[in-house]
């Protein structure tokens, strides 16, 4: 079947037409869907990073001069930032952002600010709509940034070939939030703004947390490295740019391979979250249309019934009606 001409406009690099795609896709325009299934077959090429951490940390900054140090390697790159969600618009509070602006004039950079839209773990579904869409576009690299909300942040690890968490010195809930859980998806870790005062005490205990799984690595696992970096004066980025290339060479070595299409799990993953998005979206649109969720509100709001009994008479006979379908 022939592509849609706006995916044939996205896969030959038309940067309008990708960015009304992309604006489409974070708007939730249904249409967008068919678009999508057209480009799918164009993707698996890029190879992503994810960039986390809490805020304040210099994400931004590490991101900008990681654009210029691939640019002068050569490749082409995507980024996708994606910023906590206005209350009022609904879009992403800082926009496109603004230290990125000296790549705005280059034909081989696209930069994109996404909303969160409440969600956290980092990603949407949006968001890994837009990555296969620069995937499709032809991007050699899609660098996603992603809102640093701690634990949950593990989302990101789903759809990033490498992990990056960016820390500061002196900032120990980064260091309680990597012992909660996320230091098992970080696949390097950066301490930026390293000139600051703390900074040695940060790697030694990020070293001893890394060492506390030392058995993983002795069997061949990845070891995270951890780096010096300061980014706003452009040191030691071109050796964190290495270490994601050697971490690229690690997966292929290692059999884990680039291609998450032929990853049973991550394909389960990902169809899982796109299913449950979809069905939520299905849901929530009937239960508007009828007038049930207004009234489910209403009924809330006057002290006619709690919003557990609500949700329960909104979301079971949906239940029924499904399993009476396939009975």
């Amino acid at each position: 079947m022939a592509m849609s001409s706006l995916a044939e406009k996205v896969v030959a690099g038309d940067v309008r037409s990708v960015a009304r795609l992309i604006r489409d896709i974070d708007d939730g325009i249904t249409e967008v869907r068919e678009v999508l299934k057209d480009l799918y077959p164009h993707t698996g090429n890029a190879y992503v990073v994810g960039i986390t951490g809490s805020p304040g940390v210099g994400k931004s900054t590490l991101v900008d001069q990681m654009v210029a140090h691939l640019r002068e390697r050569g490749k082409t790159v995507g980024v996708l930032a994606v910023d906590p969600t206005s209350p009022f618009s609904g879009g992403a509070i800082l926009g496109d952002r603004v230290r990125m602006q000296r790549h705005s004039m280059d034909q081989g950079v696209f930069i994109r600010s996404l909303a969160t839209r409440g969600h956290f773990g980092g990603l949407t579904q949006s968001t890994r709509s837009a990555i296969d869409v620069l995937d499709a576009m032809g991007k050699d690299y899609i660098l996603v940034e992603t809102v640093g909300v701690g634990q949950d942040e593990v989302d990101v690890v789903r759809s990033a070939h490498t992990t990056v968490i960016v820390v500061v010195p002196g900032m120990g809930d980064d260091i309680q939030a990597i012992k909660a859980g996320i230091l098992e998806v970080g696949d390097i870790f950066v301490i930026n703004k390293a000139d600051r005062e703390g900074t040695d005490k940060t790697l030694s205990d990020l070293r001893l947390m890394i060492e506390m799984d030392q058995k993983k690595y002795d069997e061949g696992g990845w070891k995270p490295p951890i780096l010096k970096v300061e980014a706003v004066f452009d040191k030691g980025v071109a050796e964190f740019i290495d270490e994601i290339d050697r971490h690229a060479r690690y997966l292929v070595d290692s059999g884990i391979g680039l291609h998450f299409r032929s990853n049973q799990e991550r394909v389960r993953q990902e169809l899982a979250e796109m299913v449950k998005g979809r069905l939520i979206e299905e849901v929530l649109n009937t239960l508007t249309d009828t007038g049930d969720f207004d009234r489910a509100v209403e009924s809330i709001t006057e002290g006619n019934t709690d919003p557990y009994t609500a949700c329960d008479q909104l979301v079971l006979p949906t239940i029924r009606h499904s399993k009476e379908s396939r009975d």
